[in-house]
Formats: structure tokens, sequence, C-alpha cells
């Protein structure tokens, strides 16, 4: 593959800050970056003249078509291309595209869900450009990133609440600094999401019904080997994966997304990628880009890339990192400690914030990254659990019980590392280790939130985050505004809300049973094992206020999403289920059914030959599988009936909770049942390849 200059090639198809400000006026460009940078007005002569620049700059680049690029609710993007013909009087075609085309399209909004918002034959929706997001060019066709609404003006996607989010967040944040004596323009929240993969050979893939209908295997016996050694994560990478990281680069590199770390993940065929830092409407674009550039860059090496939260049981799953932090247009970020955390005020009660608002609206967290693919993955093999905890480690932990005790800190000394070896350099210890079990661990400079699946958009769990410390941030803005001591009122503030939370605060083994316990008997926190034990949670008051209150949702659109979030939780499990039944009775049953011919003609024969021939390994085998078909066959008829029932039921709640308690519980019986009898079963009659060729198949 021909290597390629990155500073050169870099944001080469994205129309950013670099050709704005060569493009446009000086005027236009003053006008446009207010809008961007401080939420002013756009003004319409400016949208016309940036208009102009976006087509020529795209046909440039070679766009035929534009496309206003938005995030509907079914979890992936949409886009809905015209070209910029026109025709002119002389037979031929103008390329035209006018401000009012880049500010508004008008999709069809009838198809997409919207949880009662719209009925199905109100049609009309529409879609406003996002300028704070930058356009880009994809397949030739120019991509403007926008927010999506119905025609009555309910947000029917994730971007809009995401924008209001930020917008909360940076109100409230501007008010607390403004009484530390600082002025800025704007906080705004910045995410770094740490993408997990599986990537398997296509010709595999095409031989497993399960994962072409549903991204994940529903059968499947371990191989002997698995990650038991070790031996993937961090390992060399093979070849064909890493001529694929190779491209998958270049192509992030020109749409301006900052790929930085790739590596192998701990399960085999299991992969990373994380970008950089960007602000949080913008890394929620890239990450939707990410994924479906990686699925594309997978096919042209013969590859698929999974994004499923558990393509194989008995392996790590994959998650999205999703690491979280505050800045100042100064560029201040309000999640570093400094040199002296304990006397830094400011930094303690931005912390505080984040503190109040994980344990007040844990529930809210915890249903962010709900869905039916990541309750398979949340809990096991390293995996944060269901139960939400902050993670702060030993140097914060012990700076906030100096401040609960009114107590002075003595402080950590910074501590040599010494390896024993003189040629490798002394280097000073962390002054906190890190905790792989925990759901919301602090990491230096800012929170990494580890419960997201992959599949996630992080634009979810990033709108409940900024919206509940927006919350937090107002109350402390409330208080302090009318204190005439701000010192003395902010120590005691810090004080009552460090004791008052302190329950959310864990820095031990998030795994243990004994944590379990304490955190549900004890501490009274939640434990939301399940998308149908949390996802209701959205309609509770508490959290029904808070959001509508700082304007991220209405009433009806948060009713609309918790519609919206469980009816996928429960299709997803129909088609999963679904498969299933087809799956055993057009391929496993006959296999297996095909095997015991064989061996009953086998053991027939040997007998005929001499009547000493004891045949014991044919009629054990034959006993056991004859056993599991009839336990197979019962079970996928169970199946098939809790399938049916759950057309009885008029409530998407009830009908979310008989999926739980009655579809899932009947789908893996079945899986066990059918896993094994593959391990019986002669690898010449199983219909479809086993782990073992899927997770080793890319060499």
């Amino acid at each position: 593959m021909e290597k390629q200059n990155v500073p050169e090639i870099f944001g080469s198809l994205v129309f950013d800050d670099r050709v704005m400000r060569a493009r446009l006026s000086d005027k236009i460009y003053n006008s446009l970056r207010k809008t961007i940078d401080e939420n002013v007005k756009l003004d319409d002569d400016v949208a016309e003249a940036v208009a102009v620049e976006m087509r020529d700059w795209a046909i440039e680049h070679g766009a035929t078509h534009f496309t206003h690029w938005f995030q509907p609710l079914t979890g992936v993007t949409a886009e809905k291309h015209d070209s910029f013909i026109t025709p002119s009087p002389d037979g031929g075609v103008l390329m035209e595209f006018s401000g009012k085309e880049l500010i508004k399209g008008e999709p069809d909004a009838s198809s997409f869900p919207s949880g009662g918002l719209r009925a199905t034959f109100e049609a009309r929706g529409y879609t406003a450009w996002d300028p704070t997001s930058y356009a880009f060019i994809k397949d030739h066709t120019l991509c403007i990133p926008t927010a999506f609404c119905s025609y009555s003006g309910e947000a029917l996607d994730k971007k809009t609440p995401l924008l209001r989010s930020m917008q909360a967040l940076d109100k409230q944040a501007k008010r607390i600094l403004k009484l530390f004596g600082k002025d800025v323009k704007y906080v705004r929240t910045s995410v770094g999401p740490e993408q997990e993969y599986f990537l398997i050979d296509k010709e595999m893939f095409d031989k497993r019904p399960d994962l072409v209908y549903t991204g994940r295997t529903l059968f499947g016996a371990m191989p002997p080997k698995g990650q038991e050694l070790d031996d993937h994560y961090f390992g060399v990478i093979k070849p064909r994966v890493s001529e694929f990281m190779e491209d998958l680069n270049t192509e992030l590199w020109k749409l301006g997304i900052l790929a930085k770390t790739e590596h192998n993940e701990v399960a085999p065929a299991q992969h990373e990628l994380a970008p950089i830092f960007s602000t949080t409407n913008v890394a929620t674009d890239n990450n939707q880009l990410m994924m479906e550039i990686m699925q594309k860059v997978a096919r042209r090496h013969g590859m698929v890339c999974l994004l499923h939260e558990k393509p194989f049981a008995g392996v790590n799953g994959s998650g999205k990192h999703n690491n979280w932090s505050m800045a100042t247009d100064t560029g201040v970020n309000l999640l570093s400690p400094g040199d002296t955390p304990y006397e830094n005020a400011q930094f303690l009660l931005f912390l505080a914030a984040v503190i109040q608002a994980v344990d007040e609206y844990q529930d809210l967290l915890r249903l962010s990254v709900a869905t039916a693919g990541n309750d398979h993955r949340l809990g096991a093999n390293e995996a944060p659990p269901a139960i939400i905890s902050v993670f702060l480690g030993d140097e914060l932990s012990a700076i906030l019980d100096a401040i609960k005790e009114d107590k002075p800190y003595a402080g950590t000394e910074k501590v040599q590392m010494k390896l024993g070896v003189d040629s490798i350099p002394h280097f000073s210890k962390d002054t906190t280790d890190r905790n792989r079990t925990s759901p919301f661990a602090f990491t230096g400079n800012k929170f990494e939130f580890r419960s997201l699946g992959s599949s996630n958009s992080i634009a979810c769990c990033n709108i409940m985050l900024n919206a509940a410390v927006a919350e937090s941030l107002k109350q402390y803005a409330d208080e302090l505004e009318k204190a005439d001591d701000f010192e003395a009122a902010l120590h005691e503030l810090i004080k009552r809300v460090i004791t008052k939370h302190e329950r959310i605060l864990f820095n031990g083994n998030g795994y243990g049973e004994e944590w379990i316990k304490e955190a549900v008997e004890v501490r009274g926190l939640s434990n939301l094992k399940t998308t149908a034990d949390a996802m209701p949670r959205l309609l509770d008051k508490k959290n029904m206020d808070m959001l509508i209150s700082h304007k991220v949702f209405t009433e009806a659109e948060i009713q609309s999403r918790c519609e919206i979030m469980l009816e996928n939780y429960c299709k997803t499990v129909n088609i999963e289920g679904h498969a299933m039944v087809e799956m055993v009775r057009k391929n496993y049953l006959p296999a297996i059914e095909g095997y015991l011919y064989s061996l009953a003609k086998t053991t027939s024969l040997m007998k005929s030959v001499s009547d000493k021939v004891k045949c014991n390994y044919e009629t054990s085998t034959m006993e056991r599988l004859s056993e599991l078909t009839d336990y197979i066959m019962d079970s996928v008829q169970k199946l098939e009936v809790a399938l049916e029932d759950l057309k009885s039921y008029d409530d998407i709640i009830a009908t979310s909770e008989a999926v739980r308690d009655k579809v899932i519980p009947a789908m893996d019986t079945l899986r066990g049942y059918v896993d094994e009898a593959e391990m019986l079963t002669s690898e010449r009659y199983w219909p479809f390849p086993s782990y073992g060729k899927l997770l080793f198949s890319v060499n």
C-alpha cells in the first residue's frame, strides 16, 4: 500500500476552519465563527455565502451530490442525496446549492422511530444545519451534519438533545466560573471514545445466518483455545489486520477524524481504535462515521467488522469507553487537579458536581447504555458491572476524606519507579492506579465511562451526563451567588456534597459478589441488570423534571424515547429468537439427524461383521444425541410459544418484561443443548463454521 503524507491528507475531505478561513471573506468567516463559538444566530446572508463556497469546494473534490446527514433514533445515520444539477435554458445543467438548501432539508419523517410523536400519515420532517460540526465529503457526496425534528418541532434524533445538553452545561458552568472571577466565552464538554470491534473472515461470516441477521453468534461451543493465555492483548498485529488498520486510518484522517491508538484487544480477533479528544457533538459525528468506515474498509479486505457488544459467548465483549471532560475556550480543563488538588477549590467543586450527578442520576447513566446487546456484556469478562459507581483513586479519595472530616491533607509524595536495570530510566509513579472494573473512573484529568457498548451512539450517555452535571452546577450557583462569604460557603458546600454522596465512591473490585451485596443492600445503589429494568426509569419524576428543566427534552420527547428504546430491545430479541428457531429447524436438527443416521448405519454394519464388536462410542454418542434432539425440539417449541405470546401484550413495558423473563431464558436453554450437540457431532455434518474457525480465521 502506498504510504500517505498524513499532514497533507488530514482533513482533505472536510470543509473545516482552514478551508473556511481561506475561502470566506473576513466578514463572513468572523460571523460564522461567532455562531460556532458563542451560539449566536446565523445570518441568512452568511449562510448563502458559505453555501456558495461549500458547493465550489465540494465540486472541486469530486462531489456531485449533497445530503443532510443526521442521526435518527435508529442508532445509525441517515442521508438522502440530491445532486447539485439544475437545468439551464440552453438544455445543459448548472451546479447550484443555496443557503436555504444548506440550512434546511425536508426528509420524510414518517418511517423513522418517533415513539408516538408522529402518526404514519404525518410525514413531514426537517433537518437543520449544525454549523459547529464541519461538513465533509463521503462517496462523492457533500455531507452536511444536521439536527432532525418533526413538523411540530419535537426532536427525532440524537444530536438535538445532545446540543441542548451541551448548552445547559455551558450555561451553568459559566455561572460557577464567574464566581471564581473568570469570564469565559464558553465551556464545552469533550470526548475521546475508544472503539472496540472484532474482525472475522467474510467467507466465514456469510456462512453464519445468526451473524448475518443479528450481528452475533446465537450458537457456538467454545474452542479449545480462547483468551486464556492473554497472548492476543497488545500482541503483534497480523499482516491482514495491519493492512486493514492502515487503510482505515487513511480514510479516517481524510475526514479529519483523529484516529490515534490501535492495538489488539483481549479476545481473539478483537481490536481497538482510539481517537484524540474532540468537542462532544463532533466526537459523536466522528464516531458514527468511524463505525461506518470500519465496516466498509473491512469488506474491502475480505473481512467483516463486528460491532455487536457480545458477538461471541465466553470471551470478552466489545465496549466503547467514553472519556469525558470539560474545558473553557481558553483551554483550561476544569477536571485537571493541578499539582496541588487539595488547594484547587475550583477543581474540587467541579469534581463534586460530577460525583453528585452520578449518584443522583445513576439510573439515567445506566439506561443511556442499555441495549439488548450490551445486556450480554455488562458484568462479565472485563466489562464493568450494571451497578454504577465512581472510582477516584487513593489520592483524590484521601483529599475528599480530609475535607469531609475537616482535617489537613498530608499529601502524596511522588515515588520513583526503579526496575533494577541501570540502563532503564527512572520515572515517577502515578499517585493513583487504574480500576478496570469501575463503570465511571477518574483517570487523571477526565472521567472514563466504561459501560457503553461498542455499537452504541455516544450521544445518549453524554446527553445524560451533561444534563446531570448541569443540574449539580445550577444548584451550586444558586447557593453560592447568594453567599456573603464565598470561600466559607464554598468549603461547606464541597464538604456537604462529599458527605451526602460518598456512597457512590468505590475504589475496589467491581466484580466481587461482596460489592454487589454492599452496593445494593448497604449503600442503596441501583442494580439495573437489563434494558427492561433500566429503561422505564427514564419516566421517573425526578429524571423527567431535571431533563425538562434544562430544556434537554420535552415531556413528549422523553416518553417517546422510552418507548422507542424498549421497542428496539424487544424487536432485537424477537429477531434473534426467530433466527434461532429457523437455524434449529432447518439446519441443526437435520444435521444431528444425519449424523445419527450415519452412526446407526455404521453400528449396524460393524455388528453384522462380528457380534463381538461393542460399538461403545457409537452407541453412547447416539444415546446422548438422541436425548439432546428431544431436548432441543422441546426447547425450540417453548421458544416459539414465548415469541408468539409477545403479540398478546399491548404495553411496551410489559412486553419488554416478557422478553426478559420468558424469551431470553428460553433462548439460553435452547443454546445450551445445541452447543453440547456440537461437541458430539462430526464436523463434516455440522452446518456452520465453529467458534474456532470464526475467531482464528484472520491470519
